[in-house]
């Protein structure tokens, strides 16, 4: 079909695509906000708390790339309809899953299955609609619609805790999922823009090992017990990701170019992108429990607390979309200065914070996320040519994927490791640390939920229990808090000295796409 500007129905097509990615991140915000009562139900560790909610960001982020490059081969729209089967199916499984195991499984197939619908949706808009404002302005909501579902996906899924349960909450993106499957079906056009290069598959295995024993390490490297492994898993996604590198530089069509990849206006956008949306999730973790855990919401009120994310993120997408038309540089310097006062505003939290100051973090965060994220996404698909649009759009997926799963489990272990850190300590200065049996002092140092539990069977130590229970939360996720800060500055220096100003940005995006046009 002839490239318009907009393609034949595209409030349809615009519908369907949004509709997509937000079942894709309604899949995160649920398991986030219901973690204390999966926790009570199958009195869960801290660790094993983080692998239940990094199930979904894990399944995505191994998934995106090679998802992607099959997209551009194969056919995008078969490939989004297979992956919003595949969510019906595996959501179904998570919220009838018997033990937490199950569960974890149920979670990394959501995500693997979202892996297949998420990266052809950016895919899509880039494929169909030409480079210009229309295009920036479907970008923008295709953000701000993600970031949106992220947050509005745990308000939802409180209430549904708070009325029916967590399993019932799990159940939250699968109607909009039949609903964005039958739209995807009858009104995408196929065939846009698609690749006939071969799709590399032994580049798509190394990059699903590889990420998945990345996100798995930094999940429990911190974990009492656990470290050996987790710095294993960190040595073995080091090899994995060296030979998948080689492998790219001598294969004929690679899975993942690296000419594209070494661009200015892609990798620089690619790591500000992956840290920004990774503080979004990682805030939202921690925070969420943190409400719970310490400040004493139940999980409707925890997630009527993101609210103010979602406000940001909508009203700050028109605005991130006009910076954006001035240069990605100055929206990406607005957006990190906004995040990193998120963090400092947390890192000030305590057990008398109130409501103003909560809603203040988490609306910096949203609109922080909302400035980034859409320059990243622009700067990402303007700077890779059409027929590689998979590998634009499964980038930028793996800036949120990867970015959320990274810093949510890098964040979890922390808040682990520090609890079960500062646990340790408060048991060790207890006059009754030597009545103690090993089982009790795992149990004490597991999680806030099972040190709760502990308290519940000793009604005479319940008081001190819970009172060190949320010393220890508090001092973690302070630490959590400040590990994200300083990423967070690093993206800063990062993008101020990476990116150029407007003019030189322009010239290089016409430089590229002169090399483009000369293959």
């Amino acid at each position: 079909m002839p490239h318009t500007d907009v393609p034949a129905r595209s409030g349809a097509v615009l519908t369907a695509l949004l509709l997509a990615a937000a079942v894709c991140n309604l899949t995160t915000g649920g398991a986030t906000v219901a973690l204390p009562d999966i926790a009570a139900s199958f009195d869960a560790s801290q660790t094993t708390l983080n692998l239940v909610a990094l199930g979904t960001g894990l399944g995505l982020a191994m998934t995106v790339l090679y998802a992607g490059a099959i997209g551009d081969r194969y056919g995008r729209v078969p490939v989004l309809c297979i992956g919003l089967v595949g969510l019906l199916v595996a959501g179904t499984a998570a919220s009838v899953a018997p033990t937490v195991e199950t569960l974890m499984a149920a979670r990394v197939l959501t995500g693997v299955a979202a892996g297949f619908a998420f990266p052809t949706t950016l895919a899509l808009i880039t494929a169909l609609w030409a480079e210009g404002p229309a295009r920036v302005r479907a970008i923008a909501l295709w953000t701000a619609t993600g970031a949106v579902a992220t947050v509005g996906g745990s308000v939802l899924s409180g209430a549904l805790v708070v009325a029916f349960g967590w399993r019932i909450a799990l159940l939250l993106p699968v109607p909009i999922a039949v609903v964005a499957l039958l739209i995807s079906a009858r009104a995408i056009p196929r065939g846009v823009a698609e690749s006939d290069e071969q799709v590399d598959h032994l580049g798509g295995i190394l990059s699903v090992v590889a990420i998945a024993a990345l996100v798995l390490g930094l999940g429990i490297v911190f974990a009492p017990g656990d470290t050996a492994m987790g710095l294993a898993l960190l040595a073995a996604a080091a090899v994995l990701l060296a030979a998948f590198v080689v492998h790219q530089l001598r294969v004929d069509a690679p899975l993942y170019d690296l000419g594209v990849a070494r661009r200015r206006l892609f990798w620089v956008p690619a790591v500000a992108g992956t840290l920004a949306f990774g503080s979004l999730v990682g805030a939202m973790f921690v925070g969420q429990q943190y409400l719970q855990n310490i400040l004493g919401y139940d999980a409707l009120q925890a997630g009527v607390a993101l609210v103010p994310a979602a406000v940001a993120l909508l009203v700050c997408a028109p605005f991130a979309a006009l910076l954006v038309a001035r240069g990605v540089r100055v929206s990406m310097i607005v957006g990190y200065v906004l995040l990193i006062g998120a963090f400092a505003t947390m890192m000030a939290w305590n057990e008398a914070t109130g409501p103003v100051v909560v809603a203040l973090a988490f609306a910096l965060v949203g609109g922080g996320a909302s400035f980034v994220m859409t320059a990243a996404s622009r700067s990402l698909t303007s700077s890779t040519p059409v027929r590689k649009a998979g590998m634009a759009s499964a980038t930028s997926d793996l800036q949120s994927d990867l970015g959320g799963a990274v810093l949510q489990a890098l964040l979890g272990a922390v808040v682990a490791g520090g609890f079960a850190h500062v646990f340790a300590g408060l048991i060790a200065a207890s006059p009754e640390a030597s009545s103690l049996s090993d089982e009790v002092t795992r149990a004490l140092q597991a999680s806030f939920a099972s040190a709760a539990h502990v308290a519940a069977d000793n009604p005479l130590y319940a008081a001190q229990i819970l009172e060190a229970a949320r010393l220890s939360f508090v001092d973690g996720a302070w630490a959590a808090y400040l590990v994200g800060g300083i990423a967070l500055v690093l993206g800063l220096i990062v993008v101020s000295v990476g990116l150029p100003g407007p003019a030189a940005e322009q010239q290089l995006r016409d430089r590229y796409r002169e090399q483009d046009a000369a293959l």
